[in-house]
Protein backbone atom coordinates (compact mmCIF):
# COMPACT_ATOMS: atom_id res chain seq x y z
CA UNK A 1 0.00 0.00 0.00
CA UNK A 2 2.74 2.81 0.71
CA UNK A 3 4.76 1.56 -1.85
CA UNK A 4 2.05 1.91 -4.51
CA UNK A 5 1.15 5.45 -2.36
CA UNK A 6 4.97 6.72 -2.98
CA UNK A 7 4.78 5.31 -6.84
CA UNK A 8 1.76 7.91 -7.12
CA UNK A 9 3.35 10.72 -5.21
CA UNK A 10 6.39 10.65 -7.95
CA UNK A 11 4.34 10.24 -10.83
CA UNK A 12 2.04 13.59 -9.58
CA UNK A 13 5.27 15.42 -9.26
CA UNK A 14 6.38 14.65 -12.61
CA UNK A 15 3.28 15.67 -14.18
CA UNK A 16 3.10 18.54 -12.21
CA UNK A 17 7.01 19.30 -13.22
CA UNK A 18 9.35 16.63 -15.28
CA UNK A 19 12.54 17.76 -14.33
CA UNK A 20 14.77 15.63 -11.88
CA UNK A 21 18.34 15.04 -10.40
CA UNK A 22 19.98 12.33 -9.91
CA UNK A 23 20.08 9.93 -6.74
CA UNK A 24 22.65 8.12 -4.73
CA UNK A 25 23.30 11.47 -2.41
CA UNK A 26 24.99 12.87 -6.04
CA UNK A 27 23.03 16.22 -5.50
CA UNK A 28 23.45 16.39 -1.90
CA UNK A 29 27.29 15.98 -2.32
CA UNK A 30 27.36 18.18 -5.24
CA UNK A 31 25.27 21.05 -3.56
CA UNK A 32 27.27 20.33 -0.20
CA UNK A 33 30.61 21.42 -2.29
CA UNK A 34 29.13 24.44 -4.00
CA UNK A 35 27.66 25.37 -1.09
CA UNK A 36 31.01 25.07 0.93
CA UNK A 37 33.08 27.51 -1.83
CA UNK A 38 30.40 29.79 -1.53
CA UNK A 39 31.33 29.69 2.27
CA UNK A 40 34.73 30.65 1.19
CA UNK A 41 33.80 33.60 -0.26
CA UNK A 42 31.32 35.10 2.52
CA UNK A 43 32.47 36.58 5.79
CA UNK A 44 31.81 36.56 9.54
CA UNK A 45 29.52 34.01 11.33
CA UNK A 46 27.73 33.49 8.12
CA UNK A 47 30.52 31.53 7.22
CA UNK A 48 29.87 29.13 10.01
CA UNK A 49 26.28 29.11 9.27
CA UNK A 50 27.07 27.70 5.38
CA UNK A 51 29.34 25.06 6.30
CA UNK A 52 26.95 23.67 8.77
CA UNK A 53 24.40 23.31 6.13
CA UNK A 54 27.12 21.90 3.76
CA UNK A 55 28.02 19.46 6.69
CA UNK A 56 24.38 18.41 7.14
CA UNK A 57 23.63 17.68 3.08
CA UNK A 58 26.55 15.10 3.61
CA UNK A 59 24.70 13.60 6.17
CA UNK A 60 22.51 12.10 3.74
CA UNK A 61 24.89 10.19 1.23
CA UNK A 62 26.59 9.31 4.40
CA UNK A 63 23.53 7.31 5.68
CA UNK A 64 23.13 5.89 2.35
CA UNK A 65 26.72 4.57 2.49
CA UNK A 66 26.22 3.46 6.35
CA UNK A 67 22.79 1.62 5.39
CA UNK A 68 23.90 -0.26 1.89
CA UNK A 69 26.72 -1.66 4.46
CA UNK A 70 30.11 0.63 3.74
CA UNK A 71 31.97 3.05 5.39
CA UNK A 72 30.67 6.20 5.30
CA UNK A 73 32.91 8.39 6.17
CA UNK A 74 35.18 6.74 3.56
CA UNK A 75 32.95 6.82 0.62
CA UNK A 76 31.68 10.15 0.83
CA UNK A 77 35.38 11.43 0.89
CA UNK A 78 35.44 8.94 -2.15
CA UNK A 79 33.02 10.35 -4.28
CA UNK A 80 33.06 14.25 -3.45
CA UNK A 81 36.92 14.00 -4.42
CA UNK A 82 36.08 12.53 -7.30
CA UNK A 83 33.04 15.01 -7.92
CA UNK A 84 35.50 17.74 -7.54
CA UNK A 85 38.53 15.92 -10.24
CA UNK A 86 36.24 15.46 -12.31
CA UNK A 87 33.61 17.59 -12.40
CA UNK A 88 30.72 15.24 -12.69
CA UNK A 89 27.96 15.98 -9.97
CA UNK A 90 26.33 12.99 -11.33
CA UNK A 91 28.72 10.97 -9.19
CA UNK A 92 27.03 9.46 -5.88
CA UNK A 93 26.82 5.77 -4.05
CA UNK A 94 25.22 2.97 -5.67
CA UNK A 95 23.57 0.87 -3.02
CA UNK A 96 22.93 -1.71 -5.01
CA UNK A 97 26.62 -2.49 -5.85
CA UNK A 98 28.43 -1.18 -2.95
CA UNK A 99 30.33 1.18 -4.62
CA UNK A 100 30.71 4.68 -6.27
CA UNK A 101 28.80 5.14 -9.23
CA UNK A 102 27.90 7.38 -12.22
CA UNK A 103 24.05 8.09 -11.16
CA UNK A 104 23.40 9.08 -14.43
CA UNK A 105 24.49 6.19 -16.49
CA UNK A 106 22.83 3.92 -13.79
CA UNK A 107 19.20 5.56 -14.50
CA UNK A 108 19.19 6.36 -11.03
CA UNK A 109 16.99 9.89 -10.00
CA UNK A 110 14.60 11.76 -8.36
CA UNK A 111 11.82 14.11 -8.75
CA UNK A 112 13.28 17.67 -8.78
CA UNK A 113 9.95 18.63 -6.88
CA UNK A 114 10.67 15.99 -4.45
CA UNK A 115 14.55 17.07 -3.66
CA UNK A 116 13.32 20.56 -3.48
CA UNK A 117 10.32 19.59 -0.90
CA UNK A 118 12.67 17.67 1.43
CA UNK A 119 15.14 20.96 1.52
CA UNK A 120 12.17 23.09 2.33
CA UNK A 121 10.93 21.06 5.15
CA UNK A 122 14.49 20.70 6.65
CA UNK A 123 14.81 24.50 6.71
CA UNK A 124 12.13 25.24 8.04
CA UNK A 125 12.48 22.38 10.73
CA UNK A 126 15.96 23.84 11.33
CA UNK A 127 14.51 27.65 11.81
CA UNK A 128 11.70 26.22 13.95
CA UNK A 129 13.55 24.67 16.33
CA UNK A 130 16.62 27.90 16.15
CA UNK A 131 12.78 30.34 17.09
CA UNK A 132 12.19 27.96 20.36
CA UNK A 133 15.57 27.96 21.51
CA UNK A 134 15.83 32.01 20.89
CA UNK A 135 19.15 31.54 19.07
CA UNK A 136 17.45 33.47 16.04
CA UNK A 137 14.78 36.18 16.79
CA UNK A 138 11.50 35.58 14.66
CA UNK A 139 11.27 38.46 13.12
CA UNK A 140 14.92 37.87 11.64
CA UNK A 141 13.93 35.31 8.74
CA UNK A 142 10.87 35.15 6.46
Amino acid sequence: KRSLHDAMCVTRNLIRDNRVVYGGGSAEIACSIAVADHADEVGGIQQYALRAFADALDDIPMALAENSGMQPIAMLSTVKARQIKEENPHLGIDAMASQQADMKQERVFETLIGKQQQMQLATQLVKMVLKIDDVISPAGFQ
